[in-house]
């Protein structure tokens, strides 16, 4: 009897540190924050957090001035994503990680990836994982958005009204 007793205290001073590690590890996690503006990952990581936290002001500054369609105001720029993308459901049940940079000259294309939840079936974890690119241009010492294969109207690259 003596021999369960230490094996059951064993079982519950173990489970009490898997509580106390998970609880720490939740507690001590930094949000995920912006990065410097400096480079195209930098800048499209941004972008796509800006959208996520819904700072509009911000998302649509990493919009080149010169596209095509370029929205005239950040109002504009709004409704333009609103207007395409369902966002109540894609900004929350979305994890979105920025990948490999590729940069010639002036121009640079990131590869993002990006993993959706959704709630699944017995015998389906509802996550599923896409990836798509972004193009940008260096303008100066900044880069700017210029294309996009998601989070993207694709009416900025022709001409206003977005329609």
């Amino acid at each position: 009897m003596k021999q369960v007793d230490r094996f059951l205290l064993a079982i519950s001073a173990g489970v009490v540190v898997l509580v106390v590690v998970a609880l720490a590890m939740a507690l001590t996690r930094t949000p995920q924050g912006y990065r410097p503006d400096t480079t195209p990952d930098g800048v499209a990581h941004n972008y796509l957090l800006a959208l996520k936290q819904r700072d509009n002001a911000r998302a649509y500054g990493y919009l080149a001035a010169d596209l095509a369609g370029y929205p005239p105001s950040v109002d504009a720029f709004v409704t333009d994503i609103d207007s395409r993308y369902l966002w109540a459901f894609n900004r929350e049940s979305a994890t979105i990680s920025v990948g490999a940079v590729q940069i010639t000259g002036d121009r640079a294309v990131v590869t993002v990836s990006e993993t959706r939840f959704a709630e699944g079936g017995l015998f389906s974890s509802g996550q599923y994982g896409t990836s798509f690119s972004m193009t940008l241009r260096r303008q100066g010492e900044s880069w700017r958005l210029i294309s996009a294969d998601s989070y993207w109207a694709a009416c900025w690259s022709q001409s206003r009204p977005c329609e």
